[in-house]
């Protein structure tokens, strides 16, 4: 099973004139879901038994598991007023920075392909070098220009998803910006059981999605934006069975057979959260790897 680390850093903002759920709880009697992420972790999740995912249990053998589903594992942290924000302010761009990350990863046909047109309506449209790339993502998508950098999609010809459970681990926090903006950052894992859309549905893999991305809450005093969107600073993708050949759009899981180890990959652990993506986390550098567990 190979993963695939791709890093982007972003990016002008356009500077104004005047101012240049529901848990999946396994087995009750063994285990409990974990407590919420409030900061980073300082190792690894625990080996888990190494048991084959089913139609009926697609996270079984995995630490995701224990994890909640969908929105619920993505940790938004209180409001305090900061940068040119109130208390209030904040709290709504909390709230829609997790709505971002719901649309872009999380809605049922995003993930079986249609466009992300809601995610996508929360990016400021003026920031004209995100929206260039985004009209050409889906236009011709390509090694600098793909939608999985920001969104999660599959071509349900060749994948679908195995049930309507996504599970999540992750966190959001917020700083002060430049120019007095409100600078959120997000660092959430997903986990996608899918199976071979030529299959009879009990070939299951897990295809697992680290985004790292940091988003400006602009000043209208200072930057030109719209009410309620953002722009966007820096995205990170370290994904792992999502597939390493030429972009496509859509993640392109291998099944059966096709699993087979890259021969110049090193080992990661997918589910590992201890570091940052570009400071040695699961898939961290450039090309295919080998995961160890999915």
């Amino acid at each position: 099973m190979a993963g695939l680390l791709t890093s982007v850093l972003l990016l002008a903002v356009a500077l104004a004139p005047a101012q240049i759920v529901d848990l999946f709880s396994g087995d009750p009697a063994e285990s409990r879901p974990l407590a919420a992420e409030t900061a980073r972790p300082e190792h690894a999740p625990s080996a888990e038994p190494g048991l084959p995912p089913t139609p009926d249990e697609p996270f079984r053998g995995s630490p995701a598991a224990l994890w909640a589903s969908g929105a619920a594992g993505i940790t938004v942290p209180e409001a305090k007023a900061t940068g040119w924000m109130s208390t209030a302010q904040v709290k709504h761009a909390l709230e829609a920075t997790r709505t971002f990350l719901v649309a872009s990863n999380l809605d049922p046909g995003v993930l079986r392909g249609q466009r992300p047109d809601k995610a996508m309506s929360l990016i400021n449209p003026h920031q004209e070098d995100v929206q260039a790339f985004l009209r050409t993502a889906f236009r011709t998508p390509g090694e600098d220009h793909d939608p999985l950098l920001l969104f999660s999609r599959f071509n349900t010809s060749q994948a679908r998803p195995v049930g309507d459970v996504v599970k999540t681990r992750g966190r959001i926090s917020y700083a002060a910006g430049e120019r007095g903006a409100l600078q959120v950052t997000a660092d959430v894992t997903f986990v996608y059981p899918v199976t071979s859309a030529a299959g009879d549905g009990d070939d299951i893999v897990r295809t697992i999605v680290r985004r790292e991305i940091a988003m400006s809450w602009d000043d209208p005093a200072k930057v030109i934006t719209e009410p309620g969107t953002f722009s966007l600073s820096s995205y990170k993708l370290d994904m792992t069975n999502g597939g390493c050949g030429s972009p496509t759009g859509y993640f392109a899981p291998a099944f059966g057979a096709e699993q087979s180890p890259s021969a110049a990959g090193a080992a990661v652990d997918p589910y590992d959260r201890s570091t940052p993506i570009d400071q040695g986390g699961a898939g961290a550098g450039d090309g295919c790897r080998t995961a160890t567990r999915s």
